[in-house]
């Protein structure tokens, strides 16, 4: 090959040529107007090829060719958002809508308001980071803090680009662009899917959300390519080298330079306008190709949304406005219990069945014991039954009318149907507190081996249900009596990966006091609880002989919570599983009443922010936080303390200069708290 002019001359024709591949398929599938025949894309593609494989040097991560490109995983790693992908409050009637809007008006002082209200997708949530208008990382919603890593099955989609380009009058791309928005499958293609697995003698999708769930979770990507999938962004999350003021501002942006956003999105000045549209899209619902269950209601301004903030998991400038739920009527044939995954008794009751919104029901969630005696289900009862939500079958009246006097009643169990171990009644809640109940397994041990808990790395959901379902464990103990034998029954696993997995179960063994508790997965006991028994009792011992009156006078341990840990450590699987880890070497730090009393609360009704990159592992600081009094928060508001900037400090920093929150450097917060 020639000189090193001639090199850059093919790298920038290479170039040249993927910018006007992902041109044309932003024209092809985004706006569904193309300005080249099929024939035409087809010779610049291949062309692209060739060259590619000439120089496979020059291929790039963001080439049109590298949508398939990836092997299979052994299993999906995670990905933390840097702002978490929030859920929302959702509500069906008018009123509650305009309370909404009233609550709205009055946090904000009488100000303007403009509203923007989109079609609410039926599919799943998904982040999208994009760098130097690169796309590096694609993942789920998870828990809303973290989720899983799908990178590579997200490029398969066509609709999201791989290379964001500057397009109608845009700039060069931001630095740094994450983008939210949802997976889902067009009807008309799932309906062609679910014909074409019928065909093979293939399971068939109930819906096309659980086809796009189980397409986007394939662990070999070529799958996932296969599946009709498609994209519509809503939002942005954290953006370097562009601020936004409203959220219509986004979607215009996002729609520029390459993303599909939903043609029916609307703005509107009051709330009754919003009303009206929920009422006009409801009608046209059935000839989208695409499934809804509602509408999104959000502040359209994004100083007007910081102001407002959030309560709990959901903000409180947005809303989903769902669409009243389809009804029919059937027999209840039974009444069984099924106990979830948290241990919950939930009543079932086995229907005749019946067509709803397209979807054979047979069976439909009673919710809890207190619901089933308000509503007076019997065995034998003609009930209406609806899928709340679109999705979730439920009984929602009995018919008493057609009674015939051979209906029967049904009780709850006294313990639970699975593990036989006791039940504990919350409320309307009944629930299993066995820790070793094979109903609750696989979430126990998942959430033993989260990052939070004993953070043992390789150990992911797939790995989990293979062991658990090839009765390789029974109980979270088990994972360190574990053989390189045990793990290379398993599929796609081989030598090196099983003894990665050994290793991090053996590193695990050394954690704190406070990581094992919550590993523990006591009842009402989360991570913040946890640290606070840590810091009050000195040793498992002290905590599991403790009096009720020891644990109530625990600073936030209230009686619901002391009365769950009693009984927690009350139970035989309990006493096994402890005995099981102290034979396995899982060892803690005993770290109680090492602070003064008198400095313990220094921080005390404080809140923090942290923002940027700091040198000490971002829950540490958040721990250390919580032990002295104070509370970490993800994002700034008025109520906000003090924000801790490291390097590179994004929005929020900017966030704290327009609201005048006190802002430190990891320094000055290292210095507030040496005294402790």
């Amino acid at each position: 090959m020639g000189g090193g002019g001639e090199k850059e001359t093919i790298r920038k024709y290479i170039q040249d040529l993927r910018e006007k591949i992902h041109y044309h398929n932003y024209r092809y599938y985004v706006l569904n107007e193309p300005e080249i025949s099929d024939a035409e894309y087809d010779r610049h593609f291949q062309e692209l090829e060739e060259l590619e494989r000439t120089y496979p040097d020059l291929i790039t991560a963001d080439s049109p060719t590298q949508r398939v490109g990836a092997k299979p995983l052994e299993e999906f790693g995670t990905y933390e958002h840097s702002i978490p992908m929030l859920s929302l409050n959702s509500v069906t009637a008018e009123e509650e809508v305009r309370d909404f809007d009233d609550r709205v008006r009055r946090m904000l002082g009488g100000e303007e308001i403009e509203y923007v209200v989109e079609p609410k997708i039926d599919g799943l949530a998904m982040e999208l980071i994009y760098e130097d208008g690169s796309f590096v990382v694609g993942s789920t919603r998870g828990d809303g803090y973290t989720g899983e890593d799908i990178t590579q099955n997200l490029k398969t989609i066509k609709t999201i680009p791989l290379r964001i380009f500057a397009v109608e009058g845009v700039n060069a791309p931001l630095s740094l662009l994450e983008v939210r928005g949802e997976v889902f499958m067009p009807l008309s293609r799932f309906k062609e899917l679910n014909k074409e697995l019928g065909e093979k003698g293939e399971k068939m999708f109930a819906n096309p959300r659980n086809a796009a769930a189980g397409s986007v979770r394939q662990l070999d990507p070529r799958v996932t390519a296969s599946r009709p999938l498609d994209f519509f962004a809503y939002g942005v999350g954290r953006t370097e080298g562009k601020e936004f003021s409203t959220q219509w501002e986004v979607l215009d942006y996002l729609r520029r330079i390459g993303f599909k956003v939903n043609p029916l999105i609307r703005r509107f000045e009051t709330i009754e306008k919003v009303i009206t549209y929920h009422k006009e899209v409801e009608e046209k619902r059935d000839d989208l190709d695409y499934e809804i269950d509602g509408v999104v209601v959000k502040v359209n301004s994004i100083a007007q949304q910081n102001t407002l903030g959030t309560i709990s998991r959901s903000p409180r400038w947005a809303l989903a406005y769902k669409f009243p739920a389809q009804e029919e009527f059937t027999v209840v044939n039974d009444i069984l219990v099924q106990v979830g995954r948290t241990g919950a008794l939930t009543p079932v009751a086995v229907l005749e069945p019946v067509q709803i919104a397209g979807v054979t029901v047979s069976r439909a969630t009673l919710h809890n014991e207190d619901e089933l005696r308000k509503k007076d289900v019997r065995i034998g009862d003609t009930v209406v039954v609806e899928r709340a939500g679109d999705v979730i079958p439920e009984v929602v009246s009995v018919i008493k009318s057609k009674r015939t006097g051979v209906e029967q009643e049904f009780r709850m169990p006294e313990i639970c149907p699975v593990c036989g171990a006791d039940v504990l009644k919350e409320g309307p809640i009944v629930r299993c507190i066995g820790i070793s109940c094979s109903a609750q397994l696989k979430e126990r041990i998942k959430h033993f081996a989260s990052l939070r808990a004993l953070n043992i790395e390789g150990l992911g959901e797939k790995l989990i249900e293979q062991l658990v379902d090839r009765k390789l464990v029974s109980d979270a103990a088990d994972l360190f009596f574990l053989t390189k034998h045990d793990l290379l029954k398993l599929e796609r696993m081989g030598e090196k990966l099983a003894q990665n997995i050994l290793d991090a179960i053996e590193k695990s063994k050394e954690t704190t006091f406070a990581r094992l508790l919550h590993a523990l997965g006591i009842r009402h006991v989360g991570e913040h609880t946890a640290s606070l028994l840590a810091d009050n009792f000195n040793d498992m011992d002290e905590l599991r002989n403790a009096r009720y009156e020891d644990l109530i006078r625990v600073p936030e341990i209230g009686p619901e919570v002391a009365k769950s840990i009693l009984l927690f450590f009350e139970q035989e699987s309990t006493k096994e599983l402890l005995a099981k880890l102290e034979r396995a070497g899982v060892r803690y730090e005993k770290k109680a009443r090492e602070v003064e009393e008198g400095v313990e609360r220094i921080l005390a009704g404080k809140t923090f922010v942290f923002t940027g990159r700091i040198s000490m592992p971002r829950e540490d600081a958040k721990r250390m936080v919580e032990r002295l009094g104070g509370k970490v928060a993800s994002s700034v508001s008025k109520k906000t303390d003090y924000v801790v900037a490291g390097e590179e400090a994004g929005s929020k920093l900017e966030q704290a200069k327009k609201l005048g929150v006190k802002i430190i450097d990891e320094a000055e917060f290292k210095e507030m708290v040496k005294e402790a």
